[in-house]
């Protein structure tokens, strides 16, 4: 398995059997050194740089959700529940689109006197299913329960 298709977890499992390798042949290490033993065997200079280099390739592969995924959250403020009709990656960003259709329309107008609902809304959304706008309040638009 090359380095690009490891992840964080892979990547310590290696460390953790090299130690036991090790200490079986009659030298111990620490974690730690065993940690960037690893790092140096792929052709990194540090464990620092080889985790920051898996996390940016595990965060950039995950998905937050799937298409056709029944998800929860506040649109606008207001609960929801709906199904997911489409996502996708905007380029070269780390921020998707997502458009949602609520099982239940949602009134998103906050006045007494006057309503607006919605059922089905696009928005922008980063890896952890929240949106990067916000209302006047500091709200999030988005946030899904993920």
């Amino acid at each position: 398995m090359s380095m690009a298709t490891l992840t964080i977890d892979e990547l310590k499992s290696q460390a953790r059997r090299l130690r036991e390798a090790m200490a079986s042949g009659g030298t111990a290490v620490t974690h730690g050194t065993a940690l960037e033993l690893v790092a140096k065997s792929h052709g990194v200079r540090d464990w620092n740089t080889l985790s920051a280099l898996a996390a940016r390739r595990d965060n950039a592969e995950v998905d937050p959700v799937a298409v056709g995924a029944v998800v929860s959250g506040e649109y606008l403020g207001q609960r929801f529940r709906g199904r997911v009709l489409a996502l996708s990656r905007l380029s070269q960003s780390s921020y998707y689109t997502i458009t949602l259709h609520f099982d239940e329309p949602v009134d998103v107008v906050t006045f007494d006197s006057f309503s607006a609902f919605r059922q089905r809304v696009t928005a922008t959304i980063d890896g952890k299913g929240i949106s990067p706008r916000h209302t006047s309040d500091g709200r999030s638009h988005l946030v899904l329960d993920l």
